[in-house]
């Protein structure tokens, strides 16, 4: 039995991360930090997650921490995970960062998007991507993973196929995604209200999201060369969910739906649907899984990839947990083999 400690869980990552690693026979959660609910049990903030009944908040005390768990999830907002993060490695612990502290290997690009220093160049070196269908090697051997983000994660297995099997161009690109509202956080915010989200749906951060240069770096190592994309978020008047829409251009008359199926043919937690199927948010919400459709506009020669996740599982704490099962040398599915739930 592993003990886990999650640092940073009053938010629905946290709370996720809880729901689901409830079922995990390996792993015990020993501690759970939340520096504005110090003392107050989860069961005050997450009345779902009443098996912790009697389990409190604790205030984030690295060398209290430290005696107490093998396996680190850091739950945390960007910025205030990289101390901690760098404490834990440092004194041999396993760890799973969900923030975006340890995703992007170019530190002049991590501070002009995140508008922070990073005091960590050395740790972050060692950091593996957590995408285990790109990194599962990697991941085995590791014991710093920086997890995805999660519109990150639905466009890179949207195209890591057409871009590996160079069946596309890789200038051009352009992903269109749409989110449901908790990527936003669990957070007091009139914009996210009930009364401004309902029957609304817009575009946001326009050239000027923060996961830009994520997808990027990612998308780059597997066309080798440094590619740019357009990508444009949205807000969905839903909880959860995330669809992304992607635009390339084709350069080879090749079966794609094919080259996308033998990709993944030995992939847990992705789908490719058959020839004029789409995917819908709502078939993969509560599971770790994407799923992904193929069209193509031979007027144009454009590629169109359909991609849904749950954004708070296989976009967050799901994968984390995949990661973790990888690093621990568990089944992968272990805790995550659930179909999803409906209506």
């Amino acid at each position: 039995m592993y003990k886990a400690i999650i640092c940073g869980g009053s938010g629905y990552t946290g709370s996720e991360l809880l729901r689901i690693l409830y079922s995990h026979p390996d792993i015990e959660i020993t501690s759970v930090t939340a520096e504005r609910n110090v003392g107050s049990e989860i069961t005050d903030l997450f009345p779902h997650l009443y098996p912790y009944k009697g389990l409190k908040f604790e205030p984030l005390d690295k060398e209290t921490l430290f005696k107490k768990g093998d396996i680190f999830f850091m739950a945390l907002p960007h910025s205030a995970s990289q101390e901690a993060v760098d404490y834990f490695y440092k004194k041999g612990k396993k760890i799973v960062d969900l923030s975006a502290d340890f995703r992007l290997k170019n530190l002049a690009a991590y501070e002009k998007w995140y508008e922070v220093k990073h005091h960590y160049p050395t740790t972050l070196k060692e950091a593996v991507y957590g995408l285990p269908e790109l990194y599962r090697d990697e991941i085995k051997k590791t014991s710093l993973i920086a997890c995805p983000g999660c519109y990150p994660t639905s466009a890179i297995l949207g195209l890591y196929p057409a871009l590996k099997n160079r069946i596309v161009s890789p200038t051009g690109i352009i992903i269109d995604s749409k989110s449901g509202t908790s990527g936003a956080g669990r957070k007091t915010d009139v914009s996210l209200s009930f009364s401004e989200v309902n029957s609304g749906f817009k575009a946001y951060k326009i050239a000027s999201h923060r996961h830009t240069p994520e997808i990027e770096q990612e998308l780059s190592l597997i066309a080798g060369v440094d590619l740019k994309v357009n990508f444009t978020p949205h807000l969905l008047p839903v909880p959860r969910g995330i669809l992304s829409t992607i635009y390339a251009k084709v350069t080879k008359d090749v079966d794609i739906i094919e080259i996308y199926k033998n990709t993944y043919k030995d992939e847990q937690f992705v789908r490719v649907l058959d020839k004029g199927i789409f995917p819908d948010i709502r078939n993969v919400i509560g599971t770790n899984y994407c799923e992904i459709g193929i069209g193509i506009n031979k007027e144009t020669d454009t590629l169109i990839i359909v991609s849904v996740i749950d954004n708070l599982i296989k976009g967050a704490s799901g994968q984390a947990i995949q990661n973790m099962n990888l690093m621990l040398d568990l089944p992968e599915i272990t805790a995550l083999n659930t179909i999803g739930i409906l209506p």
